[in-house]
């Protein structure tokens, strides 16, 4: 009798979902806070742009140093610290009133969240075959959409109700909520009790891996680790720019405000959820067809790529509604590129290094973060435009293909050529 292959590692997907949501909630605040804070505070852009930067700053710091201590300790603990840093941190937004006190929990806060992506990719590397990781990947990445739609929907009410100081109290002590799932329900495949015997077997049914921990130095030189890092340095400041900035693009071209530019968010991230379940699904698709890895990530980049094109016409559409079509098919196009990028570590490294890789790729996508910060808030106060700032979004994906293809051809994994170290902590 074939032994029945259990569903449990979709409860692990749905917790690395519901994190991210929140980790987006925590960080988009600000965005949609950014009217009130700059009339309440007296913000000029380039402060409310050094603001963004400090967060940026953080979070490229926190990746490389979080991202190796998540391999040391594994998944379940480094994301439990990860998260408490967070929540705290962000919680404090609601005690400070300067923009340097606004600085420094931002860069508090850019620290904890730094540990978001390398534990939750970790994790799918320890739960997930290779044919299942990129619609994984897909599904809990869409949790940062959820986090984008419900940021403009409840945030504006608590702050308009209570105040903006208690919407960033509120919502985090709600969070603590998840850390204690976390806890609960989180342990490796090979000791859960819900995992069966079929489940087990399927998770681990890639070609054995080699254990230990890899030195920085084996990273650092192969030109995987790149294929990974250079695209993440062009594509994540897009994403922050949207996160960022997309209010306040909506208010000056549309005339929206805190009570109204709520709907247009919603379509514009339900359209990116869509995005980053599609680009999983059709990478993962394409291998279940027989396609090899380096052919379905590329060729499902490459279609997403394409949809980012139209988004260099925006600014100069009259209609709100088609402009939000748009960004929308932009934002997706971004997640569904994401989804298969984020694959690549798991792809092309030992289980061991997962954690290491994503946070050299994360520090180099913070720190594109912080030029487009500078870039953002440089041509807003110069021109008041963002055609130049879409322009840029528009060719970014494109370039980053070409990048991943230039440096790692047939994206082959690089297992064979290391010689791990001994392993020092899960």
């Amino acid at each position: 009798m074939t032994e029945r292959v259990g569903r449990y590692r979709w409860v692990i997907c749905g917790l690395l979902f519901a994190a991210t949501a929140i980790n987006y909630i925590d960080r988009q605040m600000i965005g949609v806070l950014k009217p009130v804070l700059q009339a309440d505070l007296g913000w000029s852009e380039a402060q409310y742009a050094d603001i963004v930067f400090w967060f940026q700053c953080a979070y490229a710091i926190g990746f490389l140093g979080i991202g190796r201590l998540i391999d040391a300790i594994g998944a379940r603990w480094g994301y439990a610290i990860a998260f408490t840093f967070w929540t705290i941190a962000h919680m404090a937004h609601g005690l400070v009133a300067t923009v340097g006190q606004f600085g420094l929990v931002r860069f508090a806060l850019g620290i904890g969240e730094s540990g978001n992506f390398p534990a939750g990719l970790k994790a799918v590397a320890e739960w997930f075959p290779q044919r299942e990781r990129a619609l994984a990947v897909g599904i809990f990445n869409a949790g940062a959409n959820v986090g984008a739609i419900v940021t403009p929907l409840l945030v504006p009410a608590i702050a308009i109700g209570w105040g903006w100081r208690a919407a960033f109290v509120a919502t985090g002590l709600f969070s603590f909520v998840w850390l204690a799932a976390w806890l609960i329900l989180y342990r490796r495949p090979e000791e859960h009790g819900s995992v069966t015997a079929g489940e087990l077997a399927l998770i681990r049914s890639d070609p054995v891996q080699p254990a230990g921990f890899l030195p920085w130095r084996r990273l650092f030189a192969v030109r995987e680790t790149w294929a990974y890092a250079v695209p993440k340095f062009l594509t994540d400041p897009i994403w922050w720019m949207f996160l960022f900035w997309l209010p306040d693009f909506l208010g000056k071209r549309y005339g929206l405000d805190l009570k109204s530019f709520g709907p247009p968010l919603v379509v514009i991230y339900v359209m990116s959820d869509f995005g980053s379940v599609i680009g999983g699904w059709a990478s993962s698709r394409l291998i279940r067809r027989g396609y090899s890895a380096n052919a379905a990530r590329k060729l499902t980049m490459l279609g997403c790529a394409l949809v980012v094109l139209p988004i260099v016409t925006v600014q100069y559409i009259d209609s709100l509604w088609i402009a939000v079509l748009l960004i929308g098919l932009a934002t997706a196009g971004h997640q569904a590129f994401s989804a298969n990028l984020l694959t690549l570590p798991s792809d092309l490294f030992p289980r061991t290094a997962v954690g290491s890789v994503v946070g050299i790729g994360g520090t180099c996508g913070a720190i594109g973060g912080m030029l487009i910060a500078k870039f953002v808030g440089y041509v807003l106060g110069i021109s008041n435009s963002y055609a130049p700032i879409f322009a840029v979004a528009g060719g970014a994906y494109l370039l980053a293909l070409a990048a991943i293809h230039l440096i790692s051809p047939r994206l082959a994994p690089v297992a064979r050529g290391f010689d791990p170290l001994p392993e020092t902590g899960r």
